[in-house]
């Protein structure tokens, strides 16, 4: 089995990182730090340091922006997006006799991006 070492050099650039997404996915949803703040229960001046990459935020917090949200929060962390999640939302808002239709498309669309 083998160990993953994380150096304080890592969790820095994994909280910048994760800020500066963190600060896009807010500027994308029209709110100001101290509206994204309040929505996940946390201090304008605690969040500004979240998105500078000063501090993480807790699972806590991590799964109340996922809920009132509705954030990917492997995008959060990873910076991947779940293209599964966004395909399921968009088969859900298909009529049901053109889901399939609709499922084969994506997925040769995803098989193109291979």
């Amino acid at each position: 089995m083998t160990q993953h070492v994380t150096s304080k050099s890592n969790t820095k650039e994994l909280y910048v990182n994760i800020g500066k997404r963190l600060k896009q996915i807010r500027l994308n949803k029209g709110y100001t730090q101290e509206e994204f703040s309040e929505i996940i229960e946390i201090s304008p001046a605690y969040y500004g340091k979240i998105e500078r990459g000063c501090h993480g935020l807790s699972l806590e917090k991590l799964i109340l922006l996922h809920e009132k949200l509705d954030v990917d929060l492997t995008y959060v962390l990873t910076g991947n997006i779940n293209s599964t999640l966004i395909f399921d939302k968009i088969l859900e808002e298909c009529p049901r006799d053109k889901r399939y239709d609709l499922s084969q498309l994506l997925k040769y669309a995803l098989n193109l991006t291979k």
